[in-house]
């Protein structure tokens, strides 16, 4: 059997950081992994008068998405995604979700056989009354096994190589023992749990948490009303998985860094719980935030608040996530951002 040879399918802050961590590992473990070069996918645009393809060959460096830090060498960037994925065995997602659709729209039998996927992507899948992580999604669109990936994981932390943990949702015990190796470093740490669909909705649901101690801070109500928010906002994260899900695991919740810890780190920093803040103290709408503060990255939290809205609706469970729906009302119908604790 040949060498795993990795994609990484995204550039932007995050897969940035998962890149330089992908391109240092394959190296430490070239007798699993091909080291000599890790493509990875840009939506190609220019930056400062240069291409940003050029800018991360020549430089190797993303200076858009991730300043002053160095990628390895071997971390090649391609703005053709078929091209990108060429012969790739391993497969890494790490895009805003809104352009998975399309994406897995132009891999679709372009992949190569036996090949395995992970997710880092942070969202849900929603048609009316039914709800997908976006593990299942490639999955079944490209007839690969996929496992996720998510964490209390501030990118540019991760990149300078501050300890952190994450945790690692496989379908089988050798797929996420891989992905371990290509992702674990001494202070990255890399947890396993047979539960992708809990560790996928954690990286979900956890932004709609952010946004509301965003709004918190913003509203300047202080530390004690952030830790209820976000310790309610823990328990309808939980219970929501529960009660849509077969086979999540409890111990996704509070022993693993995708859950618990999860929270904490994106309602203490991140982009939701930043534009959220701005949101209330500078009266912008979000998609003015999102441009003015985000250099080009994703508002993710309000979208999935939407995307949740829809589904609860559906199968008229509203009531049954009050802090949910008030994010939902405050992003997206007008609802006045003080009546955020009012029935929670």
């Amino acid at each position: 059997m040949g060498k795993e040879k990795v994609a990484i399918i995204g550039s932007g802050n995050w897969g940035s950081a998962i890149a330089k961590i992908a391109g240092n590992n394959v190296k430490n473990h070239n007798d699993i992994f091909d080291e000599s070069k890790v493509p990875i996918w840009v939506f190609e645009e220019d930056y400062e008068g240069r291409k940003l393809t050029e800018i991360i060959n020549t430089d190797h460096e993303n200076k858009k998405y991730l300043p002053d830090v160095k990628l390895p060498e071997n971390v090649v960037a391609i703005p053709d995604i078929v091209e990108a994925v060429k012969g790739a065995t391993a497969l890494v997602f790490v895009m805003p979700h809104q352009f998975l659709s399309k994406t897995l729209e132009q891999l679709e039998g372009k992949v190569e056989k036996g090949a395995k996927a992970i997710t880092l992507i942070k969202g849900v899948g929603v048609e009316g009354e039914n709800i997908h992580v976006f593990a299942d999604v490639i999955q079944e669109k490209l007839g690969i096994s996929t496992s996720a990936l998510s964490g209390a994981n501030i990118a540019n932390e991760v990149a300078i190589d501050r300890f952190s943990e994450t945790t690692i949702g496989y379908r089988t015990e050798e797929d996420g023992k891989l992905w371990q190796k290509l992702f674990q470093t001494p202070n990255f740490r890399v947890q396993l749990i047979d539960d992708v669909a809990g560790v996928s909705l954690c990286g979900a649901l956890k932004n709609i948490v952010a946004v509301a101690a965003g709004f918190i801070d913003g509203l300047e109500y202080g530390n004690n009303s952030k830790a209820a928010i976000m310790r309610l906002g823990l328990l309808e994260m939980k219970h929501f998985c529960i009660e849509f899900f077969d086979n999540v695991k409890e111990e996704s919740f509070l022993q693993e860094s995708a859950g618990v810890a999860d929270v904490i780190t994106s309602c203490l920093g991140g982009r939701n719980r930043k534009c959220a803040e701005a949101f209330v103290k500078e009266k912008k709408p979000f998609d003015q935030l999102e441009k003015d503060m985000l250099k080009g990255q994703k508002l993710q939290g309000i979208h999935t608040a939407k995307d949740i809205h829809i589904f609860l609706k559906s199968r008229n469970r509203i009531d049954a996530y009050p802090l949910f729906d008030k994010v939902y009302q405050i992003s997206w119908e007008g609802l006045p951002v003080e009546k955020l604790t009012e029935g929670l």
